[in-house]
């Protein structure tokens, strides 16, 4: 199954796959009550602090990869069993979605992005929690060790690194979530904000893949994906499958993880450093 599928596919197989919503923010709203207030008809809530993640810490990340087993235990109470066909969106071109969505294509799952997210919906959005899913089985699965990369994989030069925050903080501008500023030395900028035009869908693959491809990508390199906490960074991999450039690997811990060791150096600036 491709990574990204459009609305109009949707329609023509909603009623066999389950509709996610994972909508969640950096600034602290909750995608919770995002989500109550209005979703797509028939869409389940993933809570990514709950399902998505495990604790937080700063020698693993803010939002390391759950224990396998409470990633199947939140699958199965919302629904998701291991024949599932998943389709999740955000409010956000799909930035937090991807996570979900990498986690399932990663342990063996068939999932998607919904290209344009929330705003592709047209009519009324439901306000109600909907019937009460119906439960499966989600087996649990360890994370696959060649999807995944280390802090000192991140911190080998010989691989191609991707930097998925947006320009200024991998330049170096403070904010209000890590203990340092800027970037891995030898990391490149790709925002994968970028990936998407104006309305919040995709670009084309041609222009996604000059974008990845100027950074160094080719298909076939050893790619890894790290963004602030391990989520925004899986949105470069998906689209970076989309446009046929095969799979790249999640540094799960990413930022949060590497500028809480005081040890580590940084780079700032434009320049990989």
């Amino acid at each position: 199954m491709q990574p990204v599928v459009g609305v109009a596919w949707l329609a023509a197989h909603r009623e066999e796959v389950v509709l996610a919503d994972v909508r969640w923010y950096l600034d602290g709203r909750s995608g919770r009550a995002a989500y109550e207030a209005g979703h797509a008809p028939g869409a389940v809530f993933i809570d990514l602090d709950e399902w998505l993640a495990g604790p937080g810490s700063p020698a693993k990340g803010r939002h390391p990869l759950p224990d396998p087993a409470v990633f199947a235990r939140g699958m199965t109470t919302l629904g998701i069993s291991d024949d599932s066909v998943v389709i999740a969106y955000d409010d956000a071109g799909g930035v937090i979605a991807a996570r979900l969505i990498w986690m399932l294509r990663a342990t063996g799952h068939a999932a998607a992005l919904l290209d344009g997210g929330l705003a592709s919906f047209t009519g009324d959005l439901e306000a109600s929690p909907g019937a009460s899913p119906v439960l499966g089985v989600f087996s649990s699965r360890d994370w696959p060790a060649q999807r995944l990369a280390t802090i000192e994989d991140a911190t080998d030069r010989s691989r191609v690194v991707l930097d998925a925050r947006n320009r200024d903080r991998y330049e170096g501008a403070p904010d209000a979530v890590d203990p340092r500023f800027g970037h891995i030395p030898g990391a490149r900028s790709v925002p994968c904000r970028e990936n998407l035009d104006v309305d919040g869908r995709l670009k084309a693959p041609a222009e996604i893949r000059a974008a990845f491809e100027a950074a160094g990508v080719r298909d076939g390199t050893d790619v890894i994906s790290y963004c602030g906490s391990g989520v925004t960074a899986c949105h470069n991999l998906l689209t970076m499958e989309w446009a046929g450039l095969g799979l790249g690997r999640l540094f799960p811990g990413s930022w949060s993880q590497y500028s809480s060791d005081q040890s580590r150096p940084l780079a700032t600036g434009a320049a990989p450093g």
